[in-house]
């Protein structure tokens, strides 16, 4: 029989690597089923090709099976992608006497992540035999034992499961007893011995039976026991319990000492033959012997130590009653205890990151991590659902039973929340219900989203002129909300041209600290306002910039000295010879010391002083504070020496002042000495006809200049016309700027002044003070577009000068100056659009006043200033590079547009 069962076993086995049972998809599921005891390498799926993958993306997806008990059992072939049997499967090992039994596995790719399921069913085969758990029973039965008594027997055990757990039960021939069974109520059965024939003692003291059990398995297998049956005398009636089998249903967890059962059993028989012990059945477990107790004189059953449903849910107990007669007699029965389950056991929660740490731009619905939860309990308390600490932009997906992923719901930003520390909470449906929680920390990545940001758009910056190259005169910081690479911010200048020259030969800036430099002194009389731009730009991957406008005020220093405009005798600052009547009267001018200053405001406010020669020295003369004007302060008579050296100390207001020293020689001479009108001015009063002469000189030059100006005009319109686009047609649109030739300028009309006298005779008396003078002669320019600076402050300016478009830096008298402001010459800086506009409804003149004077570097100043220059005959309004703070490719260009103001009866001062 054995060898037939061994032949039996290897067909069943080699029929077992040939099944493969159907498998459905569902829900990313598989189901396949395998035989236990199959042979390594058995064919179990084709599980690539069921879930619908490519053999070639296997190894670049990462393919891979996992499980959480069982994961050496099973492996895929990854060259053609079948699911085989890598190890020995044991069914009882693996899931006992469980009536379901199967493998879970996971099978994960990456690239994108993909989760499947897959079940794998293990079937059973008949591969055990039954086994009973002693070789030999032994039974005590009195020969006055009646007919049709009954003598349980212990049954067999067979580790399979179904059909190939199904017993029956054989009994050796004899004439004595026959054999019954009781069915249990997991319809397992157990022997029983009926007894058909009374015994005797004396004829047969002692039987032996074989009692053999055979399986439902297909082969069949058989175990068998020997049964040695002791006849015994005596006691006729033996211990009868109230039923065979009794059940029981409790909860566990209960305390030690609790009561399972009050057992009852009664003996027919009379004194020491009816006293009864209570016992285990040899046929008990010690495992169960361990966790009940009975009481051996009332039968009471209780509980011994921890009953835990997780661990058995059923234990049966056999329980022996037995007299005390002679020989005594047994009494059995038979108590099935079945556990409740309770909520005792808390869900488990296993979380496995997958994509961490996760970036801040990742897409809506990517999978973090897998988590799995489990509990040990059943029914409803086994039963466990899912939630995530609410309010994060995570949320929980139901995949497959109780396994859930971790996937991003919305948006992420690093700069606005850089970690989540989730805490995914597992909550089973008892009743108090019993939860688990586990935390799973995620970090977000950075990505370069943010460009670098300074505190203001733009930033103001004072700077004294000359000051030392290289100096530090600013610091920008710019800040990026990113971190590590795409946070590190350099700075570099945003390159242009300031005038001839390219910026970052004035200024540059250290790449990291952002400090910035001045590569030289700088000039206030060059540069008022440098206006740049800063970028800082990050080291992201693409990089992201911002930029920052820098307006570097220079301010000005007294570091200019007076200098003396060119006089009629000859070159600046050398001595000016002047004739003076001597019957002038006092407050006659005999002559004007003129210079200028290239510096502005107050340093260059100057202010005139007369030298003696020595201490006690009397002269009569004196210079105007602010005007520079030389005349007499009294009457000149006989004791005035006729040859005078005058001394005219020239200061400005600076700190400390600087000064420049002018020399005029004076000679007084009598009436007859005088020269002729056609040669000098006289400084008293002149014939008549010489101031016929000279208005007639004058309108001759006056017409002279005009047609020249309209020439001029025609010229430059023409040439306009046919030039390339203006800067309009490139975007800038300024205003059109007018201005005239050199031969409207002031410096020309000094050129062509001729003397003007009125009156006949002597000189009269010095005359009381003037009245407000009045303007005889006005030439000036009409609006005309911009034209080329010439140095129009010098004498031997000529008509024929460079009229050139090219471009020239400034000169120093182009800055507004106090002498220019308290002398002869005064002068304004007006914007180029602020003065002389001309625009869609024709010239826009506004003309300077003395309330116009403001200290804003790119609005023009009124000079004289106020209670300073009075007296001042000649103003010259200078219009040229306008507001510093406009910067343009065009150089800035200067216009000056000068006037001629004389009080009638005030003769002009002879030239040499």
């Amino acid at each position: 029989m054995v060898s037939r069962c061994s032949c039996l076993g290897v067909q069943c086995a080699l029929l077992s690597f040939l099944l493969l049972t159907a498998w459905e998809v569902g829900s990313g599921q598989l189901h396949y089923s395998v035989y236990e005891e199959a042979k390594h390498g058995s064919f179990v799926g084709r599980i690539t090709q069921d879930l619908g993958l490519e053999l070639a993306e296997l190894v670049p997806r990462l393919f891979r099976v996992a499980s959480k008990t069982h994961g050496g059992l099973l492996e895929v072939n990854l060259q053609n992608g079948i699911l085989f049997v890598n190890s020995r499967i044991d069914r009882e090992e693996l899931c006992r006497r469980s009536a379901e039994c199967s493998i879970h596995l996971e099978v994960i790719v990456d690239r994108p992540l993909q989760v499947f399921h897959v079940d794998v069913e293990v079937k059973d085969i008949n591969d055990n035999p039954p086994r009973f758990s002693v070789t030999e029973q032994k039974l005590s039965i009195p020969e006055s034992r009646l007919l049709d008594s009954r003598f349980p027997l212990e049954g067999a055990s067979d580790a399979d499961v179904g059909e190939n757990a199904l017993l029956t039960y054989e009994l050796s021939p004899n004439e004595y007893f026959v054999l019954d069974t009781i069915n249990k109520k997991d319809k397992d059965k157990f022997p029983v011995l009926v007894l058909r024939k009374l015994l005797d003692r004396e004829e047969n003291p002692q039987l032996k039976l074989l009692l053999t059990a055979t399986d439902g398995g297909k082969p069949e297998f058989t175990g068998s026991v020997s049964l040695l049956i002791l006849v015994l005398d005596a006691n006729d009636n033996a211990p009868i319990f109230d039923r065979p089998v009794y059940e029981v249903k409790m909860y566990e967890n209960q305390v030690n000492q609790t009561l399972v059962i009050w057992l009852n059993a009664s003996d027919s028989d009379e004194g020491i033959n009816k006293e009864m012990m209570y016992s285990f059945s040899p046929l008990v477990p010690p495992t169960i012997r361990r966790k009940f107790w009975i009481n051996e004189r009332t039968g009471e059953i209780k509980v011994n130590d921890a009953i835990d449903f997780e661990d058995s849910n059923t234990y049966e107990i056999h329980v022996d009653v037995t007299d005390k007669g002679n020989p005594p007699m047994v009494g059995h029965c038979t108590v099935l205890v079945e556990l409740l389950d309770e909520n005792d056991n808390s869900p488990e929660v296993i979380v496995t990151s997958l994509s961490l740490p996760v970036k801040e731009d990742a897409q809506v619905g990517a999978v973090i991590a897998l988590i799995s939860v489990s509990d040990h309990d059943s029914g409803a308390n086994g039963q466990v659902t899912c939630s995530l600490t609410p309010h994060v932009p995570f949320k929980l997906v139901s995949t497959y039973k109780n396994y859930y992923s971790l996937v991003l719901d919305s948006a992420l930003d690093r700069e606005r929340v850089s970690a989540y520390e989730l805490v995914v909470t597992a909550r089973d449906g008892g009743s108090p219900s019993l939860w688990a929680t586990a935390s799973v920390s995620v970090e977000v990545a950075d990505v370069n989203d943010n460009a670098p940001a300074f505190a203001q758009s733009e930033y103001t910056v004072f700077v004294k002129e000359n000051n030392p190259p290289g100096c530090h005169i600013f610091t920008v910081s710019a800040r990026d909300a990113d971190t590590q690479e795409n946070a590190l911010v350099s700075y570099s200048l945003v390159e242009r041209r300031v005038g001839e020259r390219a910026l970052s030969s004035y200024v540059s800036v250290h790449s990291e600290s952002g400090k910035v430099y001045a590569l030289q002194p700088l000039d206030h009389e060059e540069l008022e306002l440098l206006q740049f731009q800063v970028s800082a730009r990050d080291a992201g991957v693409p990089s992201l910039r911002s930029n920052v406008t820098l307006q570097v005020f220079v301010l000005d220093e007294n570091d200019n000295a007076p200098a003396l405009l060119a006089s009629p005798a000859g070159s600046a600052g050398g001595a000016v010879s002047e004739l003076v009547l001597r019957s002038v009267g006092a407050g006659h001018v005999v002559a004007k010391v003129r210079a200028v200053d290239a510096d502005s405001g107050y340093n260059a406010w100057l202010s005139y002083e007369l030298q003696l020669a020595a201490v006690g020295t009397r002269i009569p003369f004196r210079v105007g504070l602010y005007t520079g004007e030389i005349s007499t302060t009294r009457t000149l008579d006989e004791d005035d020496l006729p040859h005078q050296r005058l001394l005219v100390l020239v200061k400005d207001h600076g700190e400390p002042a600087l000064t420049a020293t002018a020399t005029v020689l004076v000679s007084l001479v009598e009436g007859s000495q005088a020269p002729k009108a056609s040669s000098r001015a006289s400084v008293g009063v002149a014939p008549e006809v010489a101031l016929v002469d000279v208005n007639v000189y004058l309108i001759i030059a006056i017409c002279a200049v005009s047609s020249l100006l309209v020439l001029t005009l025609l010229l430059y319109t023409a040439l306009r016309c046919s030039a390339e686009p203006t800067e309009s047609a490139r975007g800038q649109v300024k205003p059109t700027l007018m201005c005239s030739s050199a031969m409207g300028s002031w410096p020309y009309s000094q050129q062509r002044r001729q003397r003007v006298c009125s009156g006949e005779g002597p000189p009269p008396p010095p005359p009381p003070p003037p009245p407000p003078p009045k303007t005889d002669l006005m030439a000036f320019s009409p609006s005309l577009p911009p034209c080329p600076v010439v140095d129009v402050d010098e004498e031997d300016q000529s008509i024929g000068g460079d009229h050139s478009r090219k471009p020239r830096q400034p000169n120093p008298d182009w800055r507004y100056s106090a002498s220019l402001r308290a002398g002869m010459h005064s002068s304004v800086h007006l914007e180029e659009a602020g003065i002389l506009r001309a625009g869609p409804g024709g010239p826009d003149q506004q003309w300077p006043t003395v309330s116009s004077a403001t200290p804003e570097p790119e609005a023009g100043e009124v000079s004289p200033p106020v209670g300073a220059g009075v007296n001042s005959n000649s103003w010259t309004f200078k219009y040229g590079p306008g507001n510093p703070k406009q910067s343009g490719p065009e150089p800035k260009k200067q216009t000056q547009v000068s006037f001629l103001l004389r009080r009638k009866g005030e003769a002009s001062q002879p030239r040499q």
